[in-house]
């Protein structure tokens, strides 16, 4: 029987949904906690808590507890690494460790992948766990994205390709042509909830397009690390934004709770598309 995969958690829902897609197919799960992000864990799964300074005794915990294979899920900040507290194998990876903490998003994770991998790890991706996660193309919703909808996320699509080249974002909103918002280091929410507080005159004429959300890998990114991830958070602030609906890229954003979410979409009169790339 194969061992437990380990799921490096941070907080949101979608540890919680791949340690359950694990359980299904008669697989074990152990959490992995970093300092100061805490993990839901409903289930009762073993922990294993650490700090990035102390990575030597983070692998030999994983390895004490059987696990091959890694999987990584959840949202995390950058730590704040204090180089006094560093083990031997921290100090080792220090020399590319420090640098890539300084760049993107993308440049970061890619060094987390090799180390683990270096350790002798095989990483999982999220939707190769749990392949529910990606939605099939079309629109799921009652709402049926417009013609001016349609043009909106193609435009914010194009945005979000434009900031793949300096690993900046994965969504943009975009109304009537015009980008109210992309997406940063604080996340989606944020951008939403930015989107929501414009006044009057910064939005376009209420009479044309209400705006569209879009989100979708950047380019060249690595799938197996950081997919995009909507949920029934995203369908709220979207709502509350006066956006018209959600497109998000088919095959590349992960839709955690998708009944809740499609629901609330209804609730809301928001469209949901899943859209394939070049689609209009």
């Amino acid at each position: 029987m194969a061992g437990p995969v380990a799921i490096v958690a941070g907080r949101g829902a979608l540890p919680v949904a791949l340690s359950r897609a694990l359980a299904g197919q008669g697989r074990a799960a152990v959490l992995a906690e970093m300092a100061g992000f805490p993990v839901a864990n409903p289930d009762g799964l073993p922990v294993v808590c650490f700090r990035v300074e102390k990575l030597g005794a983070l692998f030999k915990a994983l390895r004490g507890h059987g696990v091959a294979e890694v999987a990584f899920a959840g949202a995390v900040a950058r730590p704040r690494l204090d180089p006094a507290q560093f083990d031997f194998k921290t100090l080792t990876l220090a020399p590319r460790i420090l640098p890539a903490l300084k760049g993107g998003d993308d440049a970061t994770l890619r060094m987390v992948l090799d180390i683990f991998e270096a350790e002798g790890f095989a990483v999982r991706a999220a939707h190769e766990i749990a392949p529910e996660l990606l939605p099939p193309a079309g629109v799921l919703t009652r709402a049926q994205p417009g013609s001016r909808d349609r043009k909106d996320a193609a435009r914010a699509a194009a945005i979000v390709a434009a900031l793949s080249a300096v690993d900046v974002g994965q969504g943009a909103v975009v109304a009537d042509g015009l980008a109210l918002g992309v997406e940063a280091l604080p996340g989606t929410d944020r951008m939403l909830a930015q989107v929501a507080g414009l006044p009057a005159d910064l939005r376009p004429d209420p009479g044309a397009a209400r705006g569209v959300l879009f989100k979708g890998p950047k380019a060249g990114q690595d799938r197996r690390v950081d997919l995009p991830v909507i949920g029934p958070d995203t369908v709220a602030g979207a709502a509350a934004a006066g956006l018209s609906g959600i497109a998000i890229a088919a095959g590349g954003v992960m839709v955690l709770d998708r009944a809740a979410v499609i629901a609330a979409a209804n609730a809301a009169g928001l469209f949901l598309w899943v859209r394939r790339e070049g689609e209009t």
